[in-house]
């Protein structure tokens, strides 16, 4: 029987052979840790996208920090907005230099999935206090990895292909992603937050917007949307001459002075700081208590250690049930009010 579905392989294999960039990542064959059968109607990548989209860790994203911890307002950015803004970005770069979108939608929706609740404090945080107590420290881009490989559908991952597997875990950190498209959302993920969270931080009255650094905001333009727009178009145009994902050095420069005024005013700034103290709280009380008896977590994986274990359970905490369950074990009293 013939139809529609049945010749998607070699379909999808003319087409990229014509319209991909040379260096781009073709869709076949695909590769992953434990061989299947190509579906009839999705490429491999798509798989991918699916699979991430469907996860218990993706819908988790909803209900945890970008930067602002439990904010009151309901249009600040979640890691949930913040995947979907940086996936959107880098589709739109990948389509104009000619590479796979579906590889680099994969990796953009699935490079976050790691995020601790309460933003960047959490992490540093459960950091510091998984090291404290003996392990090797956290890394969101390395639990990214692992949720896909150990601990989405109940322990078996999602077997994903080891190109999207390659982009999400070097999303961030000293590697670069093996892929054009990997490296189009490490890059994008930093144009994403940076513009959008001077918006959310402007919303939020940590910063105004005379606050911003001039000669930056004169070089990539007034508003998120028109420094976005700049800043994608230098990727685009020094990319296909580079035959790689390059900035200039002016635009990236700028970029990095304007990420540099983020991190020192509003991620570790004197707001965010004053919530230090609450995360910490929060955070160390979780792990000691379910270190001293790990029977209050679900069952983990086999042959995990408890702290292993407690690192997998409080990172995959939103911050809302961190914060319950934080009230319910420090002040049973006030949790049954």
């Amino acid at each position: 029987m013939s139809g529609p579905g049945t010749d998607l392989e070699a379909r999808i294999r003319a087409q990229e052979e014509e319209f991909l960039w040379e260096p781009a990542t073709r869709s076949y064959p695909a590769h992953r840790a434990e061989p299947e059968p190509d579906s009839p109607v999705r490429t491999p990548f798509q798989r991918d996208r699916d699979r991430i989209a469907h996860s218990k860790a993706f819908r988790r994203l909803k209900h945890k920090t970008q930067v602002f911890i439990a904010p009151e307002g309901d249009h600040y950015r979640t890691r949930l907005t913040h995947t979907l803004e940086t996936c959107f970005i880098a589709r739109t770069v990948s389509r104009a230099l000619g590479l796979n979108e579906d590889l680099t939608e994969a990796i953009g929706l699935g490079h976050d999935l790691g995020h601790p609740p309460f933003g960047h404090i959490g992490e540093e945080v459960l950091d510091n206090a998984i090291k404290e107590r003996g392990g090797s420290g956290f890394r969101h881009n390395e639990h990214s990895l692992r949720l896909v490989e150990h601990l989405e559908r109940g322990g078996r991952g999602l077997n994903l292909t080891d190109q999207v597997r390659d982009g999400i875990l070097n999303h961030t950190g000293s590697l670069k992603p093996a892929t054009l498209e990997g490296r189009v959302v490490r890059l994008v993920d930093r144009v994403a937050y940076i513009n959008h969270d001077i918006d959310d931080a402007v919303r939020a009255g940590i910063i105004a917007e005379e606050d911003l650094p001039v000669d930056q905001i004169e070089r990539l333009g007034p508003t998120g949307s028109a420094r976005i727009d700049a800043l994608v178009r230098d990727i685009v145009e020094r990319s296909r001459e580079a035959g790689d994902i390059v900035q200039s050095d002016e635009m990236g420069g700028a970029m990095l002075r304007l990420r540099k005024f983020m991190f020192d005013r509003v991620y570790l700034g004197p707001e965010a700081r004053s919530e230090h103290d609450r995360v910490l709280r929060t955070l160390t009380t979780l792990v000691d208590h379910y270190l001293e008896d790990p029977s209050r977590m679900p069952p983990g994986r086999p042959g995990d250690d408890p702290l292993q274990r407690v690192a997998d359970y409080v990172a995959g905490m939103t911050d809302r049930f961190c914060i319950a369950t934080f009230r319910r074990i420090a002040l049973p009293e006030e949790s049954r009010l």
